[in-house]
């Protein structure tokens, strides 16, 4: 809340609200508060464009009908937000909400209706439907971001994975599971690598700078909010279509460039400066650009905070109509990384050793791909080939003696590279929609790895206490894996009340011993949605889905250079949810949801005896091991969701889940995993006060996740030789961090000149300041002046570390992140 006396708002506000106010006095003669909404409409099933579509901004009276070619333009528009309706006989109403209008860029905004119930006369279901975000093959378990909520979210900072953090079921990772600096996006108990990105129907599998490689994460997403027409989250009911997940599918959907000019926009903040360009290349052909640039480290320094991310990121994507029923569409993206930590001013002796023996990482990625629609009679094929590259440089050496061989702890020099091919066809046949296809994908895996697990520890007498163990070696794979699916689904009963989806779907590959039994992989899954009444829908879902092990698995080579893992099985995951709707309006959505996931055949490591289902949340390599397929894990829980869309000047969203996650490793014996956070509860608010004023609220809560305790003896043996303390895995997940809280703040003020419009606005991650746990750090007390180790009796350290002071040091953030910033479309 804004304290009502301005003389005590903090500096940074104020010069928000002085920038705004001298904007307004200066500009307001030149101020032109008209603009335009144009796009197309086409039938969800078919992809065919409808002529003759009514649309409407709630409200008003203005409105149009798309043309012949399904394409509508609405000008003159007084700027503000409007609720967008579009309907067409035969078809349930689309409300778009909170769609923007500005002078400064055309708000193009593509639309697919989805055809209605055979019965005519259910004008309340028709009504209710027009918020409902399930599709027949994914009844429940899905939710839909527009860009505006994206943009608007308090917090957020344009990221779209830190925004994915408000949906239920949905938490952040880094150390605590829900607290953290991480872009991990933990979907219901499961681990960040096992949900698959989707943009524009090509597969994308990093969206985040600094990914930790076989994993996910981050903390910062790669994607451009501007490209963005809408996100979709689906958490289970996956469409067969959909290969290698287990948690979730995550959908991009990109709009198009305009058409009719050349317009874009420049957006700098705190943290960073981008620009988008976009417009017609011909007649036939628009174009979306865009470059980002980060200066996040300086931010992170000024506040003291040791991390110091540094990276670029690039992203392009064209839509051309080849024909009235063919559409290429060509599209791109990809990031250069450098992360490091710096030590802050305010830091101990002990934190300052540790901070300067981090690895240091560089990383750059790469997709690039084409997308060929064609229609069909009564459907559409659509035809996707792309390729993505990775690269992973990491270095750490001890005491942070950067060059020094005989102090190096850890070399990765690791590549990716992935060429897909996927195509499938969808056909509607009366009542029947079929859709069917197939995968296949070329890759190629190499690793020059080291890590020094521990040195050789003798005692004062020179007696071996311990042997060396370390791990070094050189891979390099190449192999195919391949897929095919179908999926049927068939709506029964008067008004089609009741809806039925099944599919099927197999997988498989050339490198590990069972990858051509393509019958260990057949992966059913039903789905069905009734509708009980007007405003009530019931949902239920089974399947089952099959996740490869990942490539930083199955290149693992023992010291002789064998593969060890070529054993490995893909990973099974069974689900079962079932869930409750509830449309009272249609701009309100309620849902109630209760889930079970069962897995499988889960990678366990032979070397520390746990489920690598519990790591994958910190910024090194997830897999460089050898591994059995013995794991079994479950999650299970129930969530409640509610959504206001905009009306009037208001919206809302809220979501409560209660859960637990559980996997076993060599024992069988079921243990928490690192995710198991017991609760999630987010609540987003925003109002819009008119003048182009805008305020948004976010609170998240969640509770403590579990953790490992360290091994305090082989620590005090081993720190030495590694720089790192030994977590005691006999102990995996017995103490838990303390609840997850954090309350974000944004205010935005909108000013529209003739073909300009600015957009200011102020960000307050953590307004409460809350402290939040990360894992501790384990090191040795070191005298004031850092000059060196203290000992229990004045000599130096010995190699074993019996006459140190072990010291765990408690990882605790509590910083308010302040972002000023603007947006310039133009």
């Amino acid at each position: 809340m804004i304290p009502s006396r301005p003389p005590h708002l903090p500096f940074f506000l104020r010069s928000f609200l002085l920038l705004a106010l001298l904007a307004n006095i200066s500009f307001a003669a030149l101020a032109q508060s008209t603009g335009t909404i144009t796009g197309s409409v086409r039938d969800r099933k078919t992809q065919e464009l409808l002529p003759g579509v009514t649309l409407v901004l709630e409200g008003t009276e203005l409105g149009t009908s798309t043309d012949g070619e399904g394409r509508y333009k609405i000008g003159n528009i007084p700027t503000g937000s409007y609720n967008l309706r579009a309907s067409f006989v035969g078809y349930d109403a689309l409300l778009r909400a909170n769609v923007v209008v500005s002078s400064g860029n055309a708000n193009i905004i593509n639309l697919e209706l989805s055809p209605a119930a055979q019965q005519l006369g259910e004008v309340q279901v028709t009504a209710n439907r027009a918020i409902r975000v399930a599709t027949a093959e994914t009844p429940l378990s899905v939710q839909r971001l527009s860009v505006e909520e994206i943009k608007s979210n308090p917090g957020g900072n344009f990221d779209i994975s830190k925004v994915v953090q408000t949906l239920p079921g949905v938490s952040g990772g880094g150390a605590g599971g829900t607290a953290g600096f991480r872009n991990d996006i933990i979907i219901r108990g499961g681990a960040p690598n096992e949900n698959v990105y989707y943009l524009d129907g090509i597969e994308v599998p990093v969206i985040n700078h600094f990914q930790t490689q076989g994993s996910a994460g981050g903390p910062a997403g790669i994607l451009n909010v501007s490209f963005i027409e809408d996100v979709t989250l689906s958490t289970s009911a996956f469409e067969a279509r959909y290969d290698n997940t287990l948690s979730s599918v995550l959908q991009f959907r990109q709009r198009e460039g305009n058409p009719e000019r050349l317009q874009g926009n420049l957006r700098t903040s705190a943290t960073e400066v981008a620009a988008t360009l976009e417009g017609p290349l011909s007649r036939n052909t628009t174009f979306l650009a865009s470059a980002r640039r980060s200066y996040l480290q300086f931010l992170f320094r000024a506040l003291d905070i040791p991390i110091r991310p540094n990276y670029w990121d690039f992203q392009f994507k064209t839509t051309t109509r080849l024909g009235p029923k063919t559409t290429l569409t060509t599209l791109g993206l990809g990031a250069i990384d450098h992360f490091e930590l710096a030590v802050p001013k305010k830091s101990s002796p002990e934190k300052e050793y540790i901070l300067r023996a981090t690895p240091t990482i560089d990383q750059w990625n790469y997709t690039v791909g084409l997308s060929l629609r064609q229609l069909l009679p009564q459907g559409y094929l659509n035809l996707a080939l792309s390729r993505t590259q990775l690269h992973n440089s990491a270095d750490q050496f001890q005491d942070g003696v950067a060059g020094d061989e005989s102090r190096r702890n850890l070399l990765t020099r690791s590549g990716e590279t992935e060429n897909k091919l996927r195509v499938d066809i969808n056909q509607s046949r009366g009542r029947w929609q079929l859709a069917y296809g197939a995968v296949a994908q070329l890759v190629h895996y190499d690793n020059r790895f080291f890590n020094r697990l521990r040195r050789e520890v003798r005692d004062a007498s020179g007696n071996l206490l311990a042997p060396a163990i370390t791990v070094d070696f050189n891979t390099a794979i190449d192999f195919v894996r391949f897929g095919a699916f179908a999926q049927v689904t068939r709506s029964f009963l008067p008004a089609d009340r009741l809806t039925l989806s099944a599919g099927l779907r197999t997988d498989g590959n050339s490198l590990t011993d069972d990858g051509y039994n393509l019958g260990r992989t057949l992966s059913p899954r039903l789905s069905a949605s009734l509708s009980l009444a007007p405003k009530w829908n019931l949902n239920a879902s089974v399947g089952r889905y099959y996740k490869v092990p990942t490539n930083t698995v199955l290149g693992y080579r023992d010291n002789a250079g064998q593969l060890v893992n070529r054993g490995s099985r893909y990973i099974r995951s069974d689900h079962y949810v079932a869930g409750l709707e509830f449309l009272p309006t249609a701009a309100t959505r309620f849902t109630l949801e209760g889930f079970y996931k069962k897995y499988s055949f889960y990678p366990v490591s032979l070397r520390t005896g746990i489920s690598l289902a519990n790591l994958g949340g910190d910024f090194t390599a997830l897999g460089n091991e050898p591994v059995t397929s013995s794991g079994e894990g479950r999650t299970y829980g129930a969530e409640l969701f509610f959504q206001q869309k905009l009306t009037k000047k208001l919206f809302a969203v809220a979501s409560f889940t209660a859960f637990r996650s559980e996997f076993s490793g060599l024992s069988g014996e079921y243990i928490a995993s690192a995710w198991d956070s017991r609760y999630l509860a987010s609540a987003l608010l925003g109002y819009k006060f008119g003048r182009g004023w805008e305020l948004g609220l976010k609170y998240r809560v969640g509770g403590g996740s579990p953790y490992t305790p360290f091994d305090l003896r082989a620590s005090r043996a081993s720190y030495l030789a590694t720089g790192q303390g030994v977590l005691d895995y006999s102990r995996l997940n017995t103490l838990r961090y303390e609840a997850f809280q954090q309350f974000d703040f944004r205010l935005d003020k909108k000013i529209n000149f003739r073909r300009l419009t600015l957009d200011l606005y102020v960000d307050i991650q953590n307004a409460l300041l809350a402290t939040n746990p990360g894992q501790p750090n384990f090191t040795f007390a070191r005298e004031v002046d850092n000059s060196g180790f203290v000992s229990t009796d004045g000599q130096p350290l010995r190699a074993d570390g019996s006459n140190a002071i072990p010291v765990v040091l408690q990882n605790e953030t509590g910083n308010i992140t302040p972002t000023i910033g603007f947006i310039l479309e133009f």
